[in-house]
C-alpha cells in the first residue's frame, strides 16, 4: 500500500518493527511517555494482554521511504470498547439500533493506559500528516466503521484536525509541583504545550439520532490513581549519565509547603486523613527501579488483582506483563508497600518519565481495609515522593473529581475520531459540539472550586 511518496507497511506485532527505528522516532517527540516505548508495547503483546484473543488485534501502521522509517503508530482493531477510557458505548448502541455494525473499529492507543502523549510518531510534520491520511485510508479500505486516536498530544491533534477528524474532549486531574501564583478563580495551570483546538466532520443533512448525553459506564474494574510514599529526601537518579533530580526554587520544598498552598478546609481534611492511616499503625516503604524485588512485584500483583476482583472483573494486565516491566523497564517504576505490624497490607505503583520529570498514578490494591488508606497510597504518598525527588507533574489518571480535593487540578484531554458512515459522522459531530459546551461549563464549575489559596496581593505582580 502506498500513500503519496511513502510506502505503508502494517505489522501484526511490535516485535516486527526494529526497536532502534521505533525509539528514534519516539526520541523526536516532546510528549514521549514511557508507555509508547517499544519495550512497553512489546510487553503488552508478548504477555498476551493486547492481542487478538483479548480484543486488541495489532495492526501497527508505518510509513517508509526505502528502508527508513518515517512514521509509525500503535494501531489496533477492536471488537469492544474496554480498556480505552474514552467511552463510546452509546455510539455502539446507536449503530446497533440502526442495524449497523460498529465493531470492529480501528483504535490508535496504548491499551489500558489513559495517559495523554505521543500517538503518531514521525520524523516531521509532513510524515505525521501523511500517517493520519494513511490511517483513514486503511480504515476505509478495510471496511471498518471508524477510527479513533485516544489521548493525543498537540502535534497529533493538529494533524488530525487538518485531515478532517472530529475532536472530543475529556477531563483528567493533574498535580503540578509549583507554588501557585495565580488567583484561585483562574483555575488550573495548563499542561506543558497544551492546546485546545476544535473540529468536526463533513456534514450530511440526513442523520440518525444520537442521545444528547451518554450515561455512565459500568466500572471497568480499574482504580486509576497510582500510589506511593516518600518521606525520603534522596533524589532519584534517572540514569547513570544524568545528575540526580534537584528541587528547583519554584517547586515545593516539602509536603507541608505544599499544604500551605491550599485553603484551610482542604489542609485540615488532608491532615485528618493522613492521621487516620498513621494511627492505624500503617507505614510505607518505597522501592525504586531495580530495587523492586521479585517478592515485591508478586505482592503488588496480588493487591492489583484484588482491586479488579472486588469490582467483578478480571485484571487487564497479567503477571507476565509486570515481569517484563521488572526486567525491561525497571527504571520507569516506583513501588510503595504499606505495612502494618511488619506485614504488607497494600501496594501501589507509579510510573516515571525521568527525562521529563513526570510521574503517573497507575495501579494499587489492598488486602486489608484501612480508613483513608486509598487516599494516602494514591495521592499523598506519591505527591510527597514527587516533591522530594523534584518531579514536576503527577498525572492522576482518568476521571475522579475527588482528586481535586487533593490539589490535582482539571486538565482537558483530546481524542480524534473519524466515522465512515456520513450520516453518523454528521450526527456525532453535532453531538460533540454539545458535549464540548458541557465540558467547558464543567471546567468552569471545577475552577470555581479550586483548592488553592488565592495569592496575597504582593504575589500577583
Amino acid at each position: 500500500m502506498t500513500s503519496e511518496v511513502y510506502v505503508t507497511r502494517i505489522f501484526s506485532s511490535p516485535a516486527q518493527i526494529d526497536t532502534g527505528d521505533w525509539q528514534a522516532l519516539l526520541a523526536l517527540d516532546t510528549d514521549a511517555s514511557p508507555f509508547v516505548q517499544h519495550a512497553y508495547l512489546h510487553a503488552l503483546h508478548e504477555s498476551g494482554c493486547a492481542r487478538a484473543p483479548a480484543g486488541w488485534q495489532p495492526q501497527y501502521l508505518t510509513l517508509w521511504r526505502g528502508e527508513v522509517l518515517h512514521a509509525a503508530c500503535p494501531l489496533y482493531l477492536k471488537n469492544h470498547s474496554y480498556g480505552e477510557y474514552v467511552f463510546d458505548w452509546a455510539l455502539a448502541n446507536a449503530y446497533a439500533q440502526h442495524g449497523l455494525d460498529y465493531y470492529p473499529k480501528a483504535v490508535v492507543a496504548v491499551p489500558f493506559t489513559p495517559v495523554p502523549g505521543a500517538r503518531l510518531l514521525a520524523l516531521d510534520e509532513a510524515a505525521r500528516s501523511a500517517l493520519v491520511r494513511a490511517l483513514v485510508e486503511h480504515t476505509r479500505s478495510e471496511g471498518l466503521s471508524s477510527l479513533h486516536l485516544l489521548f493525543v498530544q498537540p502535534q497529533d491533534v493538529a494533524a488530525c484536525q487538518s485531515a478532517g477528524l472530529m475532536l472530543r474532549h475529556t477531563v483528567q486531574f493533574h498535580w503540578t509541583n509549583v507554588a501557585p501564583t495565580l488567583p484561585a478563580s483562574q483555575g488550573p495551570l495548563p499542561p506543558e504545550g497544551a492546546v485546545s483546538p476544535g473540529g468536526g466532520p463533513a456534514a450530511n443533512p440526513v442523520a440518525p439520532t444520537l442521545p444528547a448525553s451518554q450515561g455512565p459506564l459500568p466500572p471497568e474494574g480499574a482504580v486509576s490513581p497510582g500510589g506511593g510514599p516518600a518521606a525520603n529526601p534522596v533524589a532519584l537518579t534517572i540514569n547513570p549519565d544524568a545528575p540526580a533530580l534537584r528541587v528547583a526554587a519554584t517547586q515545593f520544598h516539602d509536603f507541608e509547603h505544599f499544604l500551605a498552598s491550599l485553603v484551610q478546609e482542604k489542609r485540615k481534611k488532608i491532615r485528618q486523613e493522613r492521621r487516620k492511616v498513621a494511627e492505624a499503625g500503617v507505614v510505607f516503604r518505597c522501592a525504586e527501579g531495580a530495587e523492586i524485588s521479585a517478592p515485591d512485584w508478586e505482592f503488588f500483583y496480588r493487591c492489583y488483582e484484588r482491586t479488579y476482583i472486588e469490582h467483578g472483573n478480571a485484571p487487564y494486565l497479567n503477571r507476565a506483563f509486570f515481569r517484563h516491566m521488572a526486567s525491561d523497564m525497571p527504571q520507569n517504576w516506583v513501588m510503595f508497600i504499606a505495612e502494618r505490624e511488619g506485614q504488607p497490607i497494600a501496594s501501589s505503583l507509579i510510573a516515571l518519565d525521568g527525562a521529563r520529570r513526570v510521574a503517573y498514578g497507575r495501579y494499587w490494591g489492598a488486602l486489608e481495609r484501612v480508613d483513608c488508606l486509598h487516599f494516602e497510597a494514591c495521592y499523598y504518598q506519591p505527591l510527597a515522593w514527587c516533591i522530594a525527588n523534584g518531579v514536576q507533574r503527577f498525572e492522576g489518571g482518568a476521571q475522579g473529581e475527588q482528586k481535586m480535593a487533593r490539589a490535582l487540578l482539571p486538565v482537558k484531554t483530546t481524542s480524534a475520531h473519524w466515522l465512515a458512515h456520513p450520516s453518523f459522522a454528521d450526527a456525532v459531530g453535532r453531538f460533540l459540539e454539545r458535549e464540548d459546551e458541557g465540558i467547558g461549563d464543567y471546567l468552569a464549575r471545577l475552577s470555581s472550586r479550586s483548592p488553592l489559596k488565592a495569592p496575597r496581593p504582593d504575589e500577583r505582580g
